[in-house]
């Protein structure tokens, strides 16, 4: 198992060209948020934004597009009808497919409810994409409940990452979470291996392991990440990178070294107590600043 360093990093993300345009840094399709939960999926847009992508479309309800609108004027919006519970409604799918169809990279999850309609969502716009696809958040508890319901992992035609934390590797796998904790890299390794997936098996050291069976550890990161939002931020720093035309293990294992060690400076500049996930924004770019300005 190799551990995730500063000088991994920079080997893998490269100067950007200086005859460049948006479209050289990927087009990325976020399909995240509900009533409920708007602001994870603005921190998941923004995230993906900070990490590089050239174009992001946010595909949500009202509430969230006129809260993101607001905060977060780079952001490409899609407007999408609600569903009963006040999420995505599962008839958006057609347009979902189509705005799918012009994306490198999908990301969804973040914030979009534990419903129905985001299960039927996950299950048509995972399976068959054509670029690599991020499944966070809710997206893993629809995949949990595909599973146990005997239908097979939703699989892209691309790169599939997926990001657990213990609880959500609990239901993905009906292991214990005791089970998990002992092993934490064999559990990752097994499971990345047998979906063919990249898998980041977030907490205090995460693990990201690539199905080729490559395996690293993260040792960045403190405990005033341990709120609600700093995986929103994670997902989409990585659907990021990869629309930056990272492979995806190295676009999963950028992030979390990325997400940590940011985390690290807005702790010596807030505390952990203090800290929020967006405060880590301005310090991931102070460390891209220091590489490559």
């Amino acid at each position: 198992m190799e551990q995730l360093s500063e000088g991994f990093v920079f080997t893998c993300i490269r100067p950007r060209a200086q005859e460049s345009h948006k479209g050289s840094y990927g087009r990325l399709l976020a399909v995240a948020g509900s009533r409920r939960y708007r602001g994870a999926a603005g921190l998941a847009a923004e995230g993906a934004l900070r990490a590089g992508a050239g174009i992001v479309t946010l595909a949500s309800v009202e509430p969230v597009i006129a809260a993101v609108a607001a905060r977060l004027p780079e952001c490409c919006l899609l407007p999408c009808p609600e569903g009963a519970d006040g999420g995505i409604g599962a008839g958006a799918v057609e347009e979902l497919l189509a705005a799918r169809a012009g994306a490198d990279v999908l990301l969804m999850g973040p914030g979009m409810g534990n419903t129905p309609d985001t299960r039927a969502l996950v299950r048509t716009l995972a399976g068959g994409a054509a670029g690599t696809v991020v499944l966070d958040a809710d997206a893993l508890n629809a995949v949990s409940a595909l599973l146990a319901a005997g239908e097979a992992l939703p699989r892209p035609a691309g790169s599939l990452i997926l990001t657990p934390h213990p609880g959500e590797m609990a239901r993905l796998t009906g292991l214990a979470p005791a089970e998990i904790a002992a092993d934490r890299p064999g559990v990752a390794a097994r499971y990345a291996g047998a979906w063919g997936c990249t898998l980041v098996l977030k907490g205090h050291r995460t693990i990201v392991a690539a199905p080729d069976g490559r395996l690293w550890l993260n040792t960045t990161g403190n405990a005033g990440l341990a709120r609600g939002g700093s995986g929103d931020v994670l997902a989409g720093m990585t659907a990021g990178l990869a629309a930056c035309g990272l492979p995806a293990p190295e676009a999963a294992a950028c992030a979390v070294w990325l997400h940590g060690a940011a985390a690290d400076r807005t702790a010596l500049r807030l505390g952990q107590y203090g800290m929020l996930p967006h405060d880590i924004l301005a310090d991931l770019g102070a460390i891209f600043a220091e590489n490559y300005r």
